[in-house]
C-alpha cells in the first residue's frame, strides 16, 4: 500500500503549516455542505470515469476495492480559514483511475460530479502524479456520512471544496467549467498557499 506523506516537507514549524489566513482547528473537524446529506449504501455506490477517455469505466464498490490502495497523511484546508493537520485517508489514487480508463491527449480539466448534483472544476494537473484519491476511511475508520461518506474526492493542496464529497463521477473536458461553489463565486482553482479564495484573488 503506498502511503503519501502530503505536501508539507518543506514546511517544518507548526506555523508554517499553515497557509494564509487559516487557523488550525486542532481535533475537531467542522461540517460544512452545499446540500442535505444523502444516506449511500456501499452497495449502491459507484464510480464513473469518463468524458474524454479512451475507456469509459465504472467501479462498484467492490471493484476499486481491489485496486491497489494508497493512504494519505497530512493536512488539509478549508476556504472557511480552518485548517487540520495530520489527517489520514484511505482510498485509491486517482491516477490509478486514470491509468484504467485512459485520458486523451485534449483531456485537460475535470469536472467532479457527487450523487447529490454537487460539481466542482480542476484542471487535470491537480488530481494526477499523487495529488489526488478518491477515499472512502478516515482515521481507520469508514469514511462517516457528513464528511463524504461512503466515498469522497481528496484533493489535500487546495482548499477543501474541491474535495468533492459523495463523489460518483470524474468527467474529463477540454474547457474548464465552473462548478457549483465556483458560479457563485468561488475562485476557479482555489490553491491555499496563494488564498485563491473568491473570483479575482
Amino acid at each position: 500500500m503506498a502511503v503519501t506523506r502530503g505536501f508539507v516537507g518543506k514546511r517544518r514549524g507548526h506555523e508554517r503549516r499553515l497557509p494564509p489566513g487559516q487557523y488550525d482547528v486542532g481535533g475537531s473537524w467542522p461540517v460544512l455542505t452545499a446540500e442535505a446529506t444523502p444516506r449511500i449504501e456501499p452497495d449502491q455506490w459507484s464510480l464513473r470515469v469518463d468524458g474524454l477517455v479512451e475507456r469509459p469505466t465504472t467501479w462498484s464498490w467492490d471493484d476499486v476495492h481491489r485496486l491497489p490502495s494508497s493512504t494519505y497523511f497530512g493536512d488539509i484546508h478549508c476556504v472557511t480559514t480552518w485548517s487540520k493537520f495530520d489527517v489520514a485517508f484511505k482510498g485509491v489514487s486517482v491516477d490509478a483511475l486514470l491509468d484504467a480508463a485512459g485520458p486523451r491527449p485534449d483531456a485537460a480539466y475535470v469536472l467532479a460530479h457527487s450523487s447529490t448534483g454537487y460539481t466542482t472544476n480542476l484542471p487535470i494537473e491537480d488530481l494526477v502524479d499523487g495529488k489526488a484519491w478518491v477515499v472512502w476511511e478516515y482515521g481507520g475508520k469508514p469514511l462517516p456520512r457528513e464528511h463524504g461518506g461512503p466515498v469522497r474526492l481528496l484533493v489535500p493542496h487546495l482548499y477543501f471544496w474541491k474535495s468533492a464529497k459523495w463523489v460518483s463521477r470524474l468527467e474529463l473536458m477540454t474547457h474548464d467549467q465552473p462548478g457549483f461553489w465556483e458560479q457563485n463565486g468561488y475562485h476557479d482553482r482555489g490553491d491555499p498557499w496563494l488564498e485563491q479564495r473568491y473570483q479575482g484573488d
